[in-house]
């Protein structure tokens, strides 16, 4: 076993995790699930069955991916961030994973703490969505967003940093241009 569990924790049977993997306290890994390398898993995390998860993913602290949710590589799940997978749910009539909306989220991107990402949706590439937003509708890349609900309030940097008019961050000297379809990076 080259990855980390606490004793505490619960990994079923049928679960991928990668190398360099940490799974802190309190957590529970579902069947199905798939974990990449380098991931840190927090306290109190579930993550549910056949979830996809990517390489250096950071899960923060009592978060549960649901089943149909993905996570692409170098994703940030901040602390008691929430998705969904149901748009309509009933305890009396539970329609059961067959009917779970799927939620991508997208290489590099990072959520808030206490952020929730209502299910149907993707989170673009390099976005960012603030503490406490709550997100409707897909979410453009390198897209800042925030609110209730979150709206776009700017662009951020591959680095995190919100970029200004010129889209050049000062941080890293990455440059940026806006087309039609949305900011693209000038390699």
């Amino acid at each position: 076993m080259q990855y980390f569990v606490h004793e505490s924790s619960y990994i079923d049977d049928d679960v991928q995790i990668g190398d360099e993997t940490k799974v802190w306290h309190f957590s529970h890994i579902h069947s199905g699930a798939e974990i990449g390398k380098n991931c840190s898993i927090g306290q109190n995390v579930n993550v549910s069955n056949n979830v996809k998860i990517g390489n250096g993913v950071k899960v923060q602290n009592n978060v549960s991916v649901y089943e149909g949710v993905e996570l692409e590589d170098y994703v940030f799940c901040g602390p008691s961030m929430v998705f969904t997978n149901d748009l309509t749910p009933r305890s009396k009539y539970p329609k059961g994973s067959a009917a779970y909306k799927r939620t991508l989220v997208k290489y590099g991107a990072s959520i808030g703490a206490n952020a929730t990402i209502i299910c149907g949706n993707s989170i673009g590439s390099w976005s960012m969505i603030a503490s406490g937003a709550v997100v409707t509708k897909d979410v453009p890349d390198y897209a800042l967003m925030a609110g209730v609900p979150a709206k776009q309030i700017g662009w951020v940097c591959e680095c995190g940093i919100p970029l200004k008019v010129n889209y050049h961050c000062k941080e890293c000297g990455r440059a940026y241009e806006l087309k039609k379809h949305g900011l693209t990076e000038n390699k």
